[in-house]
């Protein structure tokens, strides 16, 4: 059973959500053959202040 999960600074909105579902969902099934009834994909969202990137917060705070 495949389970995916996304993590992102900032916010997706439903329909991103869905087709990223979508197209992660039917990349699984095409390359490794996996049915889709098995894959579990989840997003966790997350504040541009709580990532860091070469020692600078995303959300441009140093």
């Amino acid at each position: 059973m495949p389970y995916v999960n996304i993590r992102i600074a900032g916010s997706l909105n439903r329909e991103q959500k869905k087709e990223i579902a979508e197209e992660i969902t039917n990349t699984l099934e095409r390359i490794a053959h996996k049915p889709k009834s098995y894959t579990y994909i989840t997003f966790d969202e997350f504040p541009h202040e709580n990532w860091a990137v070469a020692g600078k917060l995303l959300d441009g705070g140093g």
